[in-house]
């Protein structure tokens, strides 16, 4: 079966400091794979060429075997903070870069309700507690029922116990939508908990270091050590590439 993402990257590079090369990458539809290693190894500036965010790269991006060429509707695109515009409603910042807003209104109720905020549209931001606020660019994110969702540690400004709760949410929505995700994280737990493949980057290569399965079926018991094992050999490596 074909991959639905497929990337290639031939060379990225910022001034004379070269970021990504020879970095090919292939998602199969429905997958969710997560992307870790050290700050600065390339992870975000993949992330935001595959969203067509940056088109200053040497190489190919295909989605569905249709080659990528700008932002497509079809990808969507959580990042580390909400980003939502302080001065809109949050039934406008789901549906801000439609032209029909006023015929959106089943559709951002379906998505609030979705990620369990029922009754919100008329909030504004400053409303809204960091959870919620990145509850609501979730909903953002899947606005154009894109076939691949990219995220850009999307948890990593919340506390412990809502980052967990929006994990779940993540792993409830990638299920029914049947979506395709892509996430970057440091966080090698959630990786673990999250993920069908992890891929470690190494910046000393500017591309992929290793690949590592998760085979255990979800739902997974955050409380049991049966991934040790396998968080010991992605520690080893990450040791291994001067992460720490």
């Amino acid at each position: 079966m074909q991959p639905l993402l497929k990337v290639q990257v031939d060379r990225k590079h910022y001034g004379t400091r070269t970021i990504l090369k020879n970095l090919q990458l292939d998602v199969k539809e429905g997958e969710i794979l997560s992307l870790i290693g050290a700050s600065g190894c390339g992870k975000s500036s993949l992330l935001s060429i595959i969203a067509g965010l940056d088109t200053s790269y040497e190489g190919r991006i295909t989605l569905a075997g249709q080659r990528l060429n700008g932002v497509s509707r079809e990808i969507g695109f959580i990042f580390q903070e909400p980003r939502l515009f302080p001065w809109l409603t949050v039934a406008q910042n789901i549906a801000f870069d439609t032209s029909d807003f006023a015929g959106q209104g089943p559709v951002i109720a379906r998505l609030l309700a979705e990620v369990g905020m029922p009754g919100y549209e008329q909030s504004l931001p400053k409303q809204l507690s960091g959870g919620q606020a990145q509850r609501v660019a979730i909903a953002r994110g899947l606005f154009s029922s894109p076939r691949l969702l990219l995220l850009d540690e999307p948890f990593s400004a919340v506390d412990a116990f809502t980052r967990m709760k929006l994990q779940d949410l993540l792993l409830r929505i990638a299920s029914e939508y049947r979506l395709t995700v892509l996430l970057v994280t440091h966080d090698i737990d959630e990786a673990l908990y999250l993920s069908d493949r992890i891929v470690l980057m190494d910046h000393s290569t500017a591309g992929l270091r290793q690949e590592f399965g998760v085979s255990q079926e979800r739902p997974r018991d955050r409380a049991k050590a049966t991934l040790s094992p396998l968080k010991a050999e992605i520690l080893d490596n990450l040791h291994a590439t001067h992460a720490f």
